[in-house]
C-alpha cells in the first residue's frame, strides 16, 4: 500500500510539474510572411510638377502711341506674319521726333545684326541634325545584323532628338529675329514716307503674330497710350509642351538626361511617356508642406507621346511623374517591409520550421516596395513582414492565416 501511495503522489507531482512547465512556455508569435521572388524591378524618383510651353513669345509695343482695343482672346489661333494681334496709332501728328527716329534707326540696325547672327546658327544646327539622322539610320542598319548594341542605338536616338530640338530652337530664333527686323523697319515707315497722309489712320502700325500658335494671355486689352517695350500679349504653341519637375537635390544627383519618365494622374486614361531633357545645375530653396526648408532642382522633361494622345493637356497643368533611375527585368526581390538593419548590415527573419531565423543579406537597388537581393536568400524563401521587437533569432512563430 505504501508503494501505491508513493506512485500516486509521484504521478500527481509530475502532472503539476508538467502543467507549470507548459504555463511558463512563451506562446508562438503570430506573424505575416512574404515570399522572395524573381521578376522586374525599377527604382524611380516620384515628384509632382507642371507643364509649360517650350517656346513662348511676349509681344510688346515697339513704339509709343495710342493702342487700340485688342479684340483677340486667349485661345485664339494666330499665324506668323498674318494675324494682326494689336494696332498702334500715333498719339500726335509727329509719330517720331528726331531723337526717336535715331533710336528707331539704331533698333533697325540691331535687328539686322541679329538676323545675320542667327543664320550661321541655323546652318550649324541643320548640319548637326543631318549627321545625327544619318548616324541613327546607320546604327539601326547595324542592329539588324546584331552589330550594334541597344545602348548605342538609344544614345543615337537621344542625340537625334537633341539635335532636332536644337534645330527647331535655332529656326525659331531666326524667325523671331526676322520678325523684330520687320517691326523695326515698319516703325520707321511713317517717318520715311515723304508727302504721305499725316492722319492717324495713315500712320497706323499693325503688330502681327511672330509665330504660328495661340494667344496665351492678353496683358493690355483696353485702349491706352503705350510706351516702347510695354507688354501687350503672350503667344505660343500650346501643343509644344515640356514638363518642369522640381526634385530634391539628393535625388537630382541620380537623374540623368535620357532617362525614361512615366507621367501619371494628368487627367487622361493612360500614362504618358517622356525622357529627361535637362537637369538644371543650380538648386533653390523651397518650403515644404510641413514647413521644412528643402533644396530642390528643376528637371526638364520632354514628352515623347504624339500630340493626339494629349490634346487636352495645356500650359501650367499639374502632373505626377516617375523618373526611372534604374531598372532590370529579372532580379531576386525581397519585400522592403521585411528588412531591418543590425550593426549597419541588412537582415531579414526567414520563417523556417516554425522559427524565425535571423539571416544577413546583401542588398542592391530598392524602391518603396521591393529590394534587390544580391546574396543571402534564395527564391521562394519565406520572410517575416514587419518584424516586431518580440522576434529574435530562433523565436517560435505562428504564421497568421488570412
Amino acid at each position: 500500500m505504501k508503494w501505491v501511495r508513493r506512485l500516486i503522489l509521484l504521478a500527481i507531482a509530475l502532472g503539476i510539474g508538467v502543467a507549470i512547465f507548459q504555463a511558463m512556455q512563451t506562446p508562438p508569435i503570430r506573424v505575416d510572411i512574404g515570399a522572395v521572388t524573381r521578376g522586374p524591378l525599377q527604382v524611380t524618383v516620384d515628384e509632382d510638377g507642371k507643364t509649360r510651353i517650350k517656346e513662348r513669345y511676349l509681344v510688346s509695343a515697339p513704339l509709343a502711341g495710342r493702342l487700340l482695343r485688342i479684340d483677340i482672346e486667349p485661345g485664339d489661333t494666330v499665324q506668323a506674319g498674318e494675324t494682326v494681334v494689336a494696332t498702334i496709332e500715333p498719339s500726335d501728328p509727329q509719330l517720331l521726333n528726331p531723337r526717336e527716329l535715331a533710336t528707331a534707326e539704331a533698333r533697325e540696325k540691331s535687328a539686322e545684326a541679329s538676323v545675320k547672327r542667327t543664320e550661321p546658327a541655323v546652318q550649324m544646327a541643320k548640319a548637326e541634325l543631318s549627321f545625327a539622322e544619318s548616324e541613327l539610320a546607320r546604327q539601326r542598319e547595324l542592329a539588324k545584323s546584331n552589330a550594334a548594341s541597344t545602348k548605342v542605338i538609344q544614345e543615337s536616338e537621344r542625340s537625334y532628338r537633341t539635335k532636332s530640338e536644337a534645330f527647331k530652337s535655332a529656326t525659331f530664333d531666326a524667325e523671331i529675329a526676322r520678325f523684330e527686323l520687320e517691326q523695326a523697319r515698319a516703325a520707321l515707315m511713317p517717318s520715311r514716307q515723304a508727302g504721305g497722309d499725316p492722319s492717324p489712320s495713315a500712320a497706323r502700325f499693325e503688330i502681327r503674330s511672330p509665330i504660328d500658335g495661340s494667344v496665351l494671355r492678353v496683358l493690355q486689352e483696353s485702349t491706352a497710350v503705350v510706351t516702347p517695350g510695354l507688354p501687350l500679349l503672350e503667344v505660343g504653341a500650346p501643343t509644344d509642351l515640356e514638363l518642369e519637375i522640381d526634385v530634391l537635390s539628393s535625388d537630382a544627383v541620380q537623374v540623368r538626361p535620357g532617362q525614361k519618365v512615366v507621367i501619371d494622374h494628368w487627367g487622361g486614361d493612360e500614362p504618358l511617356n517622356g525622357v529627361v531633357k535637362l537637369v538644371e545645375p543650380s538648386a533653390f530653396t523651397k518650403i515644404s508642406a510641413l514647413g521644412v526648408e528643402e533644396q530642390r532642382v528643376n528637371a526638364i522633361i520632354d514628352l515623347t507621346e504624339p500630340v493626339q494622345k494629349r490634346e487636352t493637356l495645356g500650359d501650367g497643368f499639374r502632373v505626377e511623374v516617375k523618373i526611372v533611375t534604374w531598372s532590370s527585368d529579372d532580379v531576386l526581390r525581397v519585400p522592403v517591409s521585411a528588412l531591418f538593419k543590425d550593426d549597419d548590415v541588412w537582415h531579414v527573419f526567414v520563417a523556417r520550421n516554425n522559427q524565425a531565423v535571423k539571416t544577413e543579406i546583401e542588398l542592391g537597388n530598392r524602391n518603396v516596395l521591393m529590394g534587390e537581393v544580391l546574396s543571402g536568400l534564395d527564391e521562394n524563401d519565406q520572410v517575416i513582414l514587419h518584424p516586431s521587437d518580440q522576434i529574435a533569432d530562433q523565436t517560435e512563430i505562428e504564421i497568421r492565416q488570412d
